[in-house]
């Protein structure tokens, strides 16, 4: 069976407010480097892994033991919004279905839409734990995820219809969707769901469908919380579930991590389409209290393990770190759509950090084993999980388990890496804008014609893009390229002439120029190792520094120290130099491997007590050793290990408590 070709996407219905304009997937292909093999490894390792575990958990089977028709099943398993893995999985099939056409995934989709076609109520609702009688329907939402679990389906049909033009699970979908406006829109119920995600689905229905009530049902469930309406359990409190302040007054970023970011991607989708200025401005002012404050080097956010949370402005412990894979995902969608609205490169620089770090760190390099919860140092070197075993999400061991009880995380990695050519580029009146440097074809539309673009680049192992231009309008138009927060400079060349490498307000450096087909734009970029220090009020990490690479964030791994080096014991010696070193394959990557010099500490004469008098501490010995840092995103692929993001930095003491450098063994 042939599948259809892709389908334009669906732009806002009030494009005005859009500073640029998002491209579909049949607009740009990743060509080469990390990340289109990693989209194929999507397809071929992660897609039928995920699909694999959801049926070995029976979560497919919660949902087709609802069928009357269907033969005896055991009774439902697993926890109450279990559904909304299965659409996560769904959607991420469904774009990777835009991206290129498989008769078995189509099939898959077909033959799971018929499962949830079957088990939906007549009504529309679909639920497969509230159908399983245990649990009433609409009655307690603080907790039972009803409306999310309606928001993923409504995502994964909307992508399963732009990315083939097929409807059957977009059908479901809507009538799903019916129902919620039924059930709540007009004011006929005044709550609204525990967990956030329905709010931007309703507004993505809205753009597809032009039907106004999804817009408005939206539009109710942002404007209820602030009002005390979700009624917190005896674990969390209102602020937890967003519903302490009203949307449009918050100032900080608070509660379940996750949660609280798709809110506020919920709340710019609605400025976008109804022009409500206070949900942008409270939007960026939350996104600005978590980038500012509440946010990591590694893109890690929601630093508290008690309800997977954010903590206090600079409550950032390295060991302690929540940072859960789902939240980095919804801080890239968030700050997608600000970057679409404001067309600011700070957005794009938040992508950027979450991608080559977190993100990519949170999947192993065979893509089938998972974090859910990303340290920035582990102590340790704990045990490795069994291959068969499902961990509770906070009780991730030292590598990274096949699946977890609490299945989040691994199918909304699925839809990221299958959707992450939509996130290189974008397109105004003015021309076309490149946010992310990736291996790419771009065939993006202009008012006077079609732009088709070829971009190669190492980046970021080196910082030289080269954007050749394959067709254009006999037009004046500008191309606009990114100059990331890290680069101190850009250098930019046209046909071998430069060009002013400045960045414009936005931080885009802009070239407007006649194109002709053939041009060549090179972008070169600083990318060299430096130290990166940390705010002072982020009292876990006063006094250490961190290794950083153009985009890229560095960890010390115990597998690549010299022998007799403990890493919860080392220093390094800011005022030497870091060099590099480009190993022909590393893990199967190529990368960059930076060496500092360190200096590892003999505690011993602490060993009587943990606390001593000002003056009166003793002398402390250490060695100068050669210290090896990997990326953050290739830590944990070697087995159990001790890792550390954070280093304290030496600096030079007098006194009792000085370390006499070479005091202890020999240099390395």
């Amino acid at each position: 069976m042939k599948t259809p070709q892709p389908v334009a996407p669906v732009l806002p219905a009030a494009r005005e407010r859009l500073a640029c304009r998002p491209i579909g997937l049949e607009s740009a292909r990743i060509t080469g480097g990390v990340w289109a093999d990693w989209q194929r490894d999507n397809r071929e390792m992660t897609t039928p892994h995920c699909l694999r575990w959801l049926e070995f958990d029976g979560t497919v089977d919660n949902l087709r033991r609802l069928d009357p028709s269907a033969p005896g099943l055991s009774e439902r398993r697993g926890l109450w919004f279990t559904d909304s893995d299965v659409y996560k999985a769904l959607e991420g099939v469904a774009w990777d279905l835009g991206r290129e056409p498989s008769e078995d995934l189509d099939a898959l989709v077909t033959d799971v839409a018929g499962i949830l076609s079957r088990a939906q109520e007549p009504d529309g609702y679909l639920n497969s734990f509230v159908q399983a009688g245990l649990d009433v329907r609409w009655d307690n939402l603080v907790k039972s995820h009803e409306l999310y679990c309606v928001g993923h389906l409504v995502q994964a049909g909307i992508a399963h219809k732009r990315a083939t033009g097929r409807t059957e699970l977009f059908d479901v979908a809507v009538k799903a969707a019916d129902l919620a406006v039924r059930s709540f829109g007009d004011g006929r119920r005044g709550d609204a769901d525990g967990h956030e995600e329905i709010e931007m689905a309703l507004v993505e229905l809205y753009r597809e469908t032009r039907d106004r009530a999804y817009l408005d049902l939206a539009q109710q469930f942002v404007d209820v919380r602030g009002h005390g309406v979700l009624k917190p359990d005896d674990h969390f409190d209102s602020a937890y579930y967003q519903d302490a302040t009203a949307a449009r007054e918050e100032t900080t970023v608070v509660g379940h991590a996750v949660r609280a970011i798709y809110l506020l991607a919920g709340m710019v989708d609605l400025y976008v389409e109804t022009g409500d200025r206070a949900l942008l401005r409270s939007a960026v002012r939350q996104w600005e209290s978590m980038t500012n404050s509440k946010t990591y080097l590694t893109g890690a956010v929601g630093s508290r393990f008690i309800g997977e949370a954010f903590g206090d402005s600079y409550e950032l412990p390295p060991d302690l770190v929540y940072g859960e894979t789902c939240a980095t995902i919804g801080n890239i969608m968030l700050s997608w759509r600000l970057l679409l609205v404001t067309g600011q490169s700070r957005y794009a620089d938040t992508i950027e950090r979450g991608l080559y770090n977190l993100f990519a760190a949170s999947t192993s390099i065979q893509r089938t084993g998972f974090f859910y919860s990303n340290p920035a140092q582990r102590r340790t070197a704990l045990p490795a999980s069994p291959t068969d075993t499902r961990p509770q999400r906070v009780e991730a061991p030292g590598t990274r388990p096949p699946w977890f009880e609490c299945a989040c995380c691994p199918p909304n990695i699925l839809r990221t890496v299958a959707s992450l050519s939509a996130y290189v580029a974008s397109h105004s009146h003015e021309g076309v804008q490149i946010h992310q440097y990736m291996p790419s074809a771009l065939t993006l539309p202009l008012v006077d014609g079609i732009v088709k673009l070829n971009i190669e680049t190492g980046y970021p192992v080196n910082g030289v893009v080269i954007v050749t231009v394959a067709q254009t309008p006999d037009t004046m138009w500008t191309l606009a390229l990114r100059k990331p927060d890290w680069a101190r400079s850009a250098v930019v060349t046209v046909n071998d002439q430069v060009v002013d490498g400045s960045p414009n307000e936005r931080g885009y450096v802009e070239v407007r120029h006649a194109w002709s087909a053939g041009d060549v734009l090179v972008l070169t970029l600083p990318v060299e190792p430096r130290l990166t220090i940390l705010h002072p009020a982020a009292d876990a990490l006063r006094g250490t520094v961190a290794i950083e690479r153009g985009p890229v964030v560095y960890a010390l791994e115990s597998p690549d120290q010299a022998e007799g080096v403990d890493l919860n014991r080392v220093e390094i010696l800011t005022d030497r130099a870091l060099v590099e070193d480009l190993p022909e394959d590393f893990l199967g990557q190529s990368t960059v491997i930076v060496r500092a010099t360190g200096l590892v500490r003999d505690d011993a004469a602490w060993s009587q007590t943990g606390w001593m008098a000002l003056g009166a501490e003793p002398v402390v010995t250490g060695r100068e050793v050669e210290l090896v840092a990997i990326p953050y995103a290739l830590w944990a692929n070697r087995g159990p290990s001790v890792m550390r993001v954070f280093v304290p930095a030496h600096r030079e003491v007098t006194g009792p408590g000085a370390i006499p450098l070479g005091g202890v063994g020999t240099t390395v």
